[in-house]
């Protein structure tokens, strides 16, 4: 494998991501400054009540638009927020989530004008990525009837969104750890929701608990 060296990386992209740096500096002086305490607290054991499972895009980050504070929101993301019975990653994070930390409630969050939702449906030839998105157009071939008769593509790609969430907390609801834990205790209580990027808003979907 071919080593990098920082000396040869182009001096803008080192003053982007030394931007990075000293914003957390910054942050981390701030805390302090207003909670002389706030690390050596956050530093205990995290006791947070939400698994977030949330699409990987940027603009999207749990605690920002739930405003809540580090320690509060157990988060997983990955492209177009999906729960793949077979992905180790994800089901890792429900166990630990759920069994571990004992959330009270499991949050699959979509969100409008996502690019895994938008890539599905004109089926690109991504390699890893198309593997990926296959589980959308599988969701997607399940509606087809309904969607194909929104003729917008921003509408029906909207929509396809929150059928996929649908689906993801369905998906969610059939995992072994879900299974156990609505035997065992009856949580967590499972959210599925999309984000508006256009105004900042959570839509609430569906839900499912134990029965």
């Amino acid at each position: 494998m071919q080593s990098i060296h920082f000396s040869k990386l182009n001096p803008s992209n080192v003053k982007t991501f030394e931007r990075l740096l000293l914003n957390n500096k910054a942050w981390a002086e701030e805390q302090l400054m207003l909670d002389t305490n706030y690390f050596n607290r956050l530093s205990k054991i995290q006791t947070p009540e939400f698994l977030w499972i949330g699409c990987s895009d940027s603009r999207v980050p749990a605690n920002e638009i739930t405003n809540t504070a580090p320690g509060e929101v157990f988060v997983h993301r990955n492209i177009a927020n999906l729960v793949v019975p077979n992905d180790l990653n994800v089901l890792s994070v429900i166990e630990y989530a759920v069994l571990v930390l004992r959330v009270k409630h499991v949050i699959v969050c979509g969100h409008y004008g996502c690019g895994g939702i938008r890539a599905s449906m004109q089926h690109q030839n991504l390699d890893s990525i198309d593997q990926w998105l296959q589980y959308i157009r599988k969701t997607h071939d399940a509606h087809r009837e309904e969607l194909d008769k929104i003729e917008d593509l921003n509408n029906r790609a909207d929509r396809l969104t929150e059928l996929s969430v649908e689906a993801q907390v369905n998906n969610l609801s059939q995992t072994d750890t879900i299974r156990k834990a609505w035997r065992d205790w009856r949580q967590p209580m499972l959210h599925g929701w999309v984000y508006r990027i256009n105004d900042g808003i959570l839509k609430p979907l569906c839900r499912k608990e134990a029965g």
